[in-house]
C-alpha cells in the first residue's frame, strides 16, 4: 500500500508540475512582451479567452494521461481540500496530495525561466490582484473557484457525467479567464500561483490566492450538502472504502 501511495503522490507531483510548466508557458507565449499573438489577435478579451481555453486543455489532457489515471489529477490543493471537506479523502492522504502539488508547482515553474525577457515581462505568469481592486479580486477569485469546485462535484456526482469531467475544464476556464482575468488573473489554484511567485519573487496579494479559493470551495461544499443537491462526488483513487485499512 505504501508503494501505491508513493506512486499516487509522484503522479500528482508530475501532473502539477506539467500544469504549471505547460499552462504558464501558454500564458507567457500569449501575453508576454513580444508575443506574435498580439498581431494575430489584438483583442485583450480574445487573448484571455484563448489563454483560459488552452490552460483548461492542459488540465484536461493531464487528467486523461497515465499520470491522471494514477492520482486522479487533482493538481490543485483546493480540489483536494474540497474532497476532504466532503469526507471523500482522509486528512493524511490530503496532506500528501497538497505537499506533492506545491512541490510539483515550484519544480514545474523553474524551467519557465528559459522564457527570459518575455517571461519576465509578466512575472512568468504570476497572479497579482488588479491595483486598487483587491476586494473585487477576492470576490472574483471566490466565485470562479466556486464554479470550478461545483462543476467538479456536479460531474463526478453523476454516474453518466463522471467520465466527461476533464472536458469541463477548457470551456470553464475560457469563460472564467475572459470574465474575471483582469481582476485577479483567475488562479483558482494556490499551486498554480505559488510556482511563478517563487521564481519571480512576486508575492503581491499572494494570501488572496489561498483565502479566496478556500472561501469559494467552502461555499460549493455547503451547496452540495443541501438535501436537493446532496450528490456524492467520487474522489478518484483515494476513496475511504479503498484505504480505510491503510
Amino acid at each position: 500500500m505504501r508503494r501505491k501511495l508513493l506512486s499516487i503522490y509522484c503522479s500528482e507531483f508530475i501532473g502539477t508540475a506539467l500544469l504549471v510548466l505547460v499552462g504558464l508557458s501558454v500564458v507567457i507565449f500569449n501575453n508576454g512582451e513580444g508575443s506574435p499573438l498580439w498581431q494575430w489577435l489584438p483583442s485583450p478579451g480574445a487573448h484571455r479567452a484563448l489563454t483560459g481555453f488552452l490552460f483548461g486543455c492542459t488540465g484536461c489532457l493531464i487528467t486523461l494521461s497515465p499520470v491522471g489515471h494514477i492520482s486522479g489529477a487533482h493538481i490543485n490543493p483546493i480540489v483536494t481540500i474540497s474532497f476532504l471537506l466532503k469526507r471523500r479523502i482522509f486528512t493524511r492522504h490530503a496532506i500528501g496530495y497538497i505537499i506533492a502539488q506545491l512541490s510539483g508547482a515550484i519544480t514545474g515553474a523553474i524551467p519557465l525561466l528559459l522564457w527570459g525577457r518575455q517571461g519576465k515581462s509578466i512575472q512568468y505568469g504570476a497572479t497579482v490582484p488588479e491595483t486598487g481592486r483587491w476586494p473585487a479580486a477576492f470576490v472574483g477569485e471566490t466565485i470562479t473557484t466556486f464554479m470550478l469546485v461545483a462543476g467538479i462535484f456536479f460531474f463526478t456526482g453523476h454516474r453518466r457525467l463522471r467520465r466527461f469531467t476533464p472536458f469541463l475544464m477548457p470551456p470553464l476556464y475560457c469563460f472564467m479567464v475572459y470574465w474575471e482575468g483582469p481582476l485577479s488573473g483567475t488562479s483558482t489554484n494556490p499551486a498554480r500561483s505559488i510556482g511563478p511567485a517563487v521564481i519571480s519573487n512576486c508575492w503581491t496579494g499572494h494570501w488572496l490566492y489561498w483565502l479566496a479559493p478556500l472561501a469559494g470551495a467552502t461555499l460549493a461544499v455547503a451547496l452540495f450538502q443541501l438535501p436537493v443537491l446532496k450528490w456524492h462526488p467520487v474522489q478518484p483513487r483515494l476513496l475511504h472504502r479503498r484505504l480505510q485499512k491503510n
